[in-house]
């Protein structure tokens, strides 16, 4: 198994810095390591030389890097396959993990109510959609991510009914996103999960929350969400989503989790486990220890 960096974009031939303690921390794992030209593939549109770095014949690989987009993410696996070596995860279960609605399915009823629409949908069409919520509390996001750390402005709204508030908020966060808005707007329940503060920077409310990698529908290694701000309490036993994560159709994901109030635990939303970040650097010794000692399975 190889893993595969993003590169500095300044420095072609070093790990971009955002990746550095990962890549140190494979190398001490034992895992080797490529590079892989971030600006190439996503700027440029040229995935063959985003990969020119990539040795040839070198069977499976994970990537470690920035977010892309279905389309891209299927660029890079196909011109990887192209060298002889195979990313984890093909590109239908990239797509799978990575976006909300398409996984919703599987989880439906483990994670909050939610319903989608197009980007575009207009304010009718949205205020249709949030009938089922009544006059509850939603919160916003696209197909990957949320403006959280704008929580009153473009995240939460108050009363799903209330089409000013609803407006205002689907309208700011239009305006955040921009081109980077994906594929559309989601809105889920708001659940009253466990509180532990909140953010020194932004203020946004912090939740006791938690990310397990997964592998191969097994969990790997589990980091409490908000560890840079000093959250350390356990997660939820690994039993408690074994169901719902050999349901997945992908090798390798992310499931984010949090305990509501009362104790119950619930999924937050999935992510490829390509691209989901770890709540803290300091960490990473954790998951590349982890993914070096699944050896013979990760090759499979």
């Amino acid at each position: 198994m190889k893993l595969l960096f993003c590169s500095d974009p300044l420095a072609p031939r070093e790990v971009d810095p955002a990746y550095a303690a990962e890549a140190e921390a494979a190398s001490r794992a034992g895992t080797p390591f490529a590079l892989v030209d971030y600006e190439a593939l996503v700027d440029e549109g040229d995935a063959a030389r985003a990969v020119r770095k990539v040795g040839k014949a070198e069977g499976l690989a994970i990537y470690r890097g920035w977010m892309l987009t279905p389309e891209r993410y299927g660029d890079l696996y196909d011109a990887l396959a192209r060298r002889g070596v195979r990313l984890i995860n093909a590109p239908e279960a990239y797509r799978h993990a990575h976006y909300l609605p398409e996984s919703y399915a599987l989880i439906e009823g483990a994670t909050p109510k939610s319903v989608w629409l197009p980007k575009e949908a207009d304010g009718t069409r949205i205020m249709e959609a949030l009938r089922p919520f009544g006059d509850r509390p939603v919160v916003l996001k696209d197909y990957v991510k949320s403006r959280k750390h704008e929580w009153a402005e473009a995240c939460f709204i108050p009363s799903a009914s209330d089409r000013a508030a609803v407006e205002r908020v689907v309208g700011r966060f239009r305006e955040l996103q921009g081109d980077s808005l994906a594929e559309g707007l989601v809105f889920r329940e708001f659940v009253e999960f466990e509180p532990i503060g909140a953010h020194p920077k932004s203020g946004m409310p912090l939740t006791r929350e938690h990310r397990a990698f997964y592998l191969d529908g097994r969990p790997l290694v589990s980091f409490a969400y908000w560890a840079d701000v000093g959250q350390a309490d356990d997660g939820p036993p690994p039993e408690v989503f074994d169901a719902v994560a050999r349901r997945i159709r992908s090798r390798f994901f992310t499931m984010d989790v949090a305990r509501r109030k009362g104790g119950e635990w619930m999924i937050v939303e999935l992510g490829d486990g390509q691209v989901a970040g770890l709540p803290d650097a300091a960490q990473a010794d954790r998951l590349h220890r982890a993914l070096a000692a699944a050896g013979p399975e990760v090759r499979g």
